[in-house]
């Protein structure tokens, strides 16, 4: 085993960009990893990770091989009728290769290729030391970081994330000579820039985190994360509340300090009367605070700022942080208090002015359609149709407002403070704020069953209008989000438990476009309105992989909905009710799409499922090969063979059984039932030739056959669970 020794590679630079940060470490130390064994230099990682600071990148590994393994190569040569003349003399192309070699052509082996024998030159040499080839690792390291917009500086061409001052590369106590982005490596790092503005000894990569600590650096983000976590709790139960800490905020400030340290500070408790989403949008986003609130979840006067030192003047500190905010929070209150005078049911004035789509209209052209689509959805789920409307009309008001147009962030938030002020009742307030939910990936859907409303509305006119504008996303390219906006209608939906007929409201929301846009005679209405149906069905693949869910069980489900299906009548299943009823399309319900997913999750875990799903894909093979016509009904008369009598009088009696459980769309229990078939099914086709000669047997058998599957599918296409 070859001897190994600690490595430390530390590039030391001016402040890196924060938000790249992370991704810059990562992608150095990832890096390095790879460059080691692409030269089959042997380490061992341990627990090692990127450690990093606003001023430096640098990879720490326990163990490296002090030098490579021996290099074994292997270069074929010509095959002997090329390199062989016809007296066993050497050709000019074996004598090029021995040559290229640097050996005799005598000394060279031979072996057995697809073609014949050949000639082969195999050399073992020893390894190199890993201290020669560092520099190398290093360079090959930083050449593979992702940095869109590298910088020059001084006289040379060399380029990084921002301008390098300094490099430690230690292989165990020794420094490995190297010079890299103009700068020459040593075994001295910088402390912190107020706190220890001087060069840090390293003796050997082991003491780099303590030297640093010392240094008043903490390397490890995750000891900074820690100690800013910590730091922020005590300072916010000083001011008796909690502090708000998100992770993307935390994240900045953990890529902004090398030595964090809290200063509670506060502000005059007059501005408290502004929407705290706007005080707290202004500390979060424009300075990086942390805002204490209180038991209740509401914003107090008092905030925390991050010092990356440790201030003799704490008092100093805090005014500037005070000082600094107090502008903004000004410019907050004085755009509410404007916003107050104007009413938001005024605002919507302005609205006709503002274009939405240049095919679609204005914004107030929007809201009118939305309104309308609300009022519809509200009566089918057991919603205010009145305050739907209204809820809709108010809902883009806000847009005109002074405050959204300084935070865009508080679309619908200033929307519910302004309804809330203008006498309005809560619940429309609450739906103007809620419209928007699920505002990113992982984001609640909305709570009240107005704002669900509101939010399937929404999205059902965006995702009508931009597929009839002909913004169907291509690519990469959705300018108007339609991919976001259909999983979260669809989330929405399913999470609801509305059973409302998609197609059918997403034909009104087209139906409601303006004139220029509505489909025409080579594409209709249904033609589009499926096409848009089954885009929001495919948003669902990875919402459902999300949730754990198998692909096979989504594709058993999804194979029953798709373009040209025709929904039977309400209230009806497939095959529901009577013995020769042919097998239907399914409704646009995405709720109910959701429990067959249940029931299939469910009916996978039985023992019979397997085999059940291989059967029922071998009897869909079977149908599709039919050359004669298959009658809706079984003539009993014709049941020759105890197995198919058998079989036959079990479908029967489970149809029977399961009628009233799926026009109740309770689907578990049908594939329970039809689970217990597994060993007629298995009898059947043990026994019986379904492709008899007697042609009313065949179509009889066929009959059987498709009874059973159109059973299986009025829930899903199991076949889909078969391997």
């Amino acid at each position: 085993m070859s001897e190994q020794k600690s490595l430390l590679v530390e590039l030391g630079t001016e402040e890196l960009p924060v938000k790249a940060l992370p991704g810059l470490a990562q992608a150095f130390f990832d890096g390095v990893i790879a460059a080691l064994e692409k030269r089959g230099i042997g380490f061992e990682r341990g627990d090692a990770k990127p450690l990093y600071t606003p001023r430096r990148l640098a990879v720490l590994l326990p163990a490296v091989d002090v030098e490579q393994p021996e290099q074994k190569s292997e270069v074929l040569g010509p095959y002997l009728n090329i390199a062989l003349d016809a007296n066993g003399a050497p050709t000019k192309a074996l004598e090029g290769f021995a040559a290229k070699a640097g050996i005799d052509w005598t000394a060279l082996e031979r072996t057995t290729g697809g073609k014949g024998e050949r000639f082969v030159h195999r050399a073992v040499k020893p390894g190199a030391k890993t201290a020669d080839l560092l520099a190398d690792i290093v360079r090959e390291a930083l050449a593979g970081m992702p940095i869109p917009k590298p910088m020059r500086w001084g006289d040379h061409d060399y380029a990084f994330a921002r301008p390098v001052h300094w490099l430690v590369l230690l292989l165990g106590k020794d420094v490995v000579e190297a010079d890299v982005l103009g700068v020459k490596s040593d075994r001295m790092s910088r402390g912190h820039r107020f706190e220890h503005d001087k060069p840090v000894w390293i003796g050997n990569p082991g003491d780099y985190v303590d030297a640093l600590r010392g240094a008043r650096v903490l390397v490890d983000a995750d000891a900074r994360r820690a100690r800013i976590v910590d730091e922020v709790q005590k300072a916010a139960a000083k001011a008796g509340g909690s502090a708000r800490i998100t992770d993307d905020n935390l994240e900045q400030v953990v890529c902004l300090t090398e030595w964090p340290a809290a200063v509670l500070c506060s502000f005059e408790s007059a501005f408290l009367a502004v929407p705290q989403e706007a005080l707290i949008e202004t500390m979060e986003i424009n300075q990086k605070f942390f805002p204490v609130l209180s038991d209740g979840g509401k914003l107090t006067e008092h905030f925390i700022g991050i010092v990356n030192i440790e201030s003799q003047n704490v008092d100093e500190v805090r005014k500037g942080y005070e000082r600094v905010i107090r502008p903004r929070f000004s410019d907050a209150k004085f755009f509410f208090d404007e916003d107050l005078k104007q009413g938001l049911a005024s605002m919507g004035d302005g609205l006709k002015t503002v274009t939405y789509q240049a095919k679609l209209g204005s914004v107030a052209d929007k809201v009118a359609r939305v309104a309308a689509l609300a009022e519809t959805i509200a009566s089918q789920v057991g919603a205010d149709p009145a305050q739907a409307r209204r809820a809709a009309e108010l809902a883009k008001n806000d847009l005109q407002s002074r405050m959204v147009n300084e935070f865009p962030e508080l679309q619908g938030i200033a929307g519910r403070h302004y309804a809330l002020a203008a006498g309005e009742p809560k619940e429309i307030a609450l739906a103007i704020d809620e419209a928007y939910q699920p505002r990113f990936a992982g984001d609640d859907i909305a709570l009240s069953p107005l704002g669900k409303v509101l939010a399937i509305a929404e999205r059902l006119d965006t995702l009508a209008g931009g597929f009839a504008a002909g913004l169907k996303p291509t690519g990469n390219k959705d300018p108007f989000a339609l991919r976001r906006n259909a999983l979260g209608l669809a989330r929405t939906v399913i999470e609801s438990a509305f059973d409302l007929d998609m197609k059918k409201m997403i034909y009104k929301a087209v139906e409601r476009l303006p004139e220029n846009v509505q489909p025409h005679a080579d594409r209709n209405t249904e033609t589009m309105g499926l096409d848009l149906f089954d885009f929001i069905i495919d948003r669902l693949r990875g919402y459902y992989a999300d949730k754990g869910v198998p692909a096979n069980h989504f594709n058993a489900v999804s194979a029953l909905y798709g373009v040209g299906a025709e929904a039977p009548p309400t209230g009806q299943g497939m095959d529901v009710g009577g013995a020769s009823a042919p097998t239907a399309r399914l409704p646009g319900s995405l709720y109910d799409f959701d429990r067959r997913i249940d029931a299939i999750g469910t009916f996978a875990a039985l023992p019979e499922a397997d085999a059940l799903a291989a059967a029922n894909k071998r009897i869909g093979n079977i149908l599709k090969k039919a050359d004669i016509a298959i009658p809706h009904a079984i003539d009993r008369a014709l049941l020759t063979d105890p197995a198919e009598s058998a079989l036959a009088e079990a479908v029967e009696a489970v149809i029977g059984e399961t009628d009233e459980a799926l026009h109740h769309h309770d689907y578990v229990t049908v594939l329970n039932h039809l689970a217990r078939l597994r060993p007629q099914v298995d009898a059947f086709f043990d026994s019986v030739m379904v492709n008899a000669d007697d042609p009313a047997v065949r179509a009889n058998r066929l009959a059987l056959l498709k009874r059973l599957a159109d059973r299986f599918r009025a829930v899903a296409a199991i076949e889909h669970l078969s391997g």
